[in-house]
């Protein structure tokens, strides 16, 4: 994958779809929006391309939803089918990066900060997307920050 453009996080949700964006040189992941999902509908591929298009996007990054122990079940199965036919559809190199416990670490964070996540739900789903996005680049350099 590129070093330098800005990178895509894809937060897969059964409900919400959490993105977050890098900066132009992948040091920093920021919230960029969620997308809400319809129940028996297919995944919002184009909702998630035309983000890639707006923001001159080189790569995504789409979280991997383990289970406790590191095994794929179904929804793994269905983020790795969203990251083929992003690839497929937008011709740009795809990361699959282990999401277990993301939400659950951002919406931690927010109440040890004195926060309130009711009728934030969007937002959590953006911030997770960006911790997964943080993540993955971390661990690309080599580092834990």
């Amino acid at each position: 994958m590129k070093t330098d453009g800005r990178l895509l996080a894809v937060d897969w949700g059964e409900r919400r779809i959490g993105l977050a964006l890098t900066d132009e040189s992948q040091q920093l992941a920021t919230p960029l929006t969620t997308i809400q999902r319809r129940a028996g509908k297919r995944p919002p591929i184009a909702a998630i391309l035309k983000h890639v298009a707006d923001h001159q996007v080189v790569g995504l990054v789409v979280g991997l939803p383990l289970d406790e122990l590191g095994a794929e079940g179904p929804s793994a199965a269905a983020a790795r089918a969203l990251a083929e036919a992003l690839s497929r559809r937008s011709g740009l190199p795809v990361a699959m990066q282990d999401e277990r416990m993301s939400t659950a670490r951002v919406l931690r964070t927010v109440r040890e900060l004195g926060g309130s996540t009711r009728g934030r739900k969007e937002a959590v789903d953006a911030m997770a997307a960006a911790l997964l996005l943080q993540q993955y680049l971390d661990a690309r350099r080599g580092s834990s920050l």
